[in-house]
């Protein structure tokens, strides 16, 4: 990333393979970020490392480019997901898994199964039954 003050650093890094340059004032996500993966190796000259003051603002002031911009504030403290999860605060207000869960089922056919045809059409054993008589 550079400043317009950094011009020298687009012109000189362009003939090199796999270095792609952005402008700070011209920032984008899909250079960041290309295809929404994260941890792409990004390297910030000082004039652009500055100028990130002035153009999205900080906590105290509002952004000089953006109109009606402000940074966001951080939701949770802690970015330990797991100590988070099974912290007794979030364990105390999530519901105990419950001990009378059926497991897993074989799926019968209902074509080959008299009962499971029941269950799915009532009619099945009145049928069988007229047909039967005949």
């Amino acid at each position: 990333m550079y400043n317009d003050e950094d011009t020298e650093v687009a012109r000189l890094s362009r003939n090199v393979v796999g270095v792609d340059t952005c402008n700070v004032n011209r920032l984008n996500l899909l250079k960041l970020a290309p295809g929404g993966t994260l941890g792409r190796f990004v390297i910030w000259t000082d004039s652009a490392f500055k100028a990130l003051n002035d153009i999205f603002g900080t906590y105290k002031r509002d952004s000089l480019y953006k109109s009606g911009y402000t940074l966001q504030r951080n939701v949770i403290q802690t970015a330990d997901v797991s100590r988070l999860i099974n912290s007794d605060a979030v364990q105390s207000v999530i519901k105990a898994p419950s001990s009378n869960e059926k497991l897993h089922q074989r799926k019968k056919n209902p074509l080959r199964n008299k009962g499971a045809m029941r269950v799915l059409n009532p009619f099945a054993a009145k049928k069988s039954e007229q047909e039967q008589k005949l």
